[in-house]
């Protein structure tokens, strides 16, 4: 699966940058992968003009995308979310890896940690809509992971993201913030308790930076 090719339509599609891309899973092989693009950007929520009513706008909703590629092991994800990554100029690539919270003993933060990764924001909903686009499966998919446990994929691209007004020095990336694949940085197993953080580091900088 081409996750960059993917991504890279909506950006067109949507005409704003992005925030970040995170991808959840559940813990279970083969289940499908659910992304929400982050964008930046600003809108009026109504088209509707009020004589002397000042009607801010509000935030850009998110994109959900429902990802229904074959996979057999969390290598093969990691390496899809890598290489698009990396394409997309990242400086890193964070996986979470998380219990279910539907069992004896689990937070109501880590109940609210599951929800959020697909998207779920609660309360939030209330302030207006949090998704301009969900043809997904995420509810049920959402109820899997409670049980199972999930795993989630977070990165900020540069190349069609907020993050190329930062000058940040990284010798990889292309004149458009991007990089030309394949990824270099090979995908790693999964924690050996299936809790807690990895990072992917991508950027490089290969000369000396002085210092004013």
């Amino acid at each position: 699966m081409d996750l960059f090719a993917t991504l890279h339509d909506q950006i067109k599609s949507v005409r704003l940058p992005l925030f970040a891309v995170t991808v959840t899973v559940a813990a279970r092989v083969n289940t499908p992968l659910v992304a929400i693009l982050h964008w930046h950007g600003f809108r009026r929520a109504t088209p509707l003009v009020l004589p002397g009513v000042d009607i801010p706008p509000r935030p850009v909703p998110g994109s959900a995308l429902q990802l229904d590629t074959s996979w057999r092991s969390f290598e093969t994800v990691d390496a899809i979310l890598l290489d698009a990554a990396w394409q997309f100029g990242a400086w890193d690539l964070e996986r979470v890896e998380r219990r279910g919270c539907d069992v004896i003993g689990a937070s109501a933060s880590e109940a609210l940690a599951c929800r959020q990764a697909f998207g779920d924001y609660g309360e939030d909903v209330a302030r207006g809509p949090q998704l301009l686009a969900d043809d997904t499966d995420r509810f049920e998919l959402m109820r899997l992971a409670a049980r199972k446990g999930y795993l989630r994929w977070l990165f900020r691209p540069i190349k069609g993201g907020l993050w190329s007004a930062l000058e940040e020095p990284d010798d990889t990336l292309e004149a458009d913030g991007g990089r030309r694949p394949p990824c270099p940085v090979p995908a790693a197993p999964r924690r050996g308790d299936g809790h807690g953080r990895t990072v992917y580091r991508l950027g490089a900088v290969n000369h000396i930076i002085l210092s004013r």
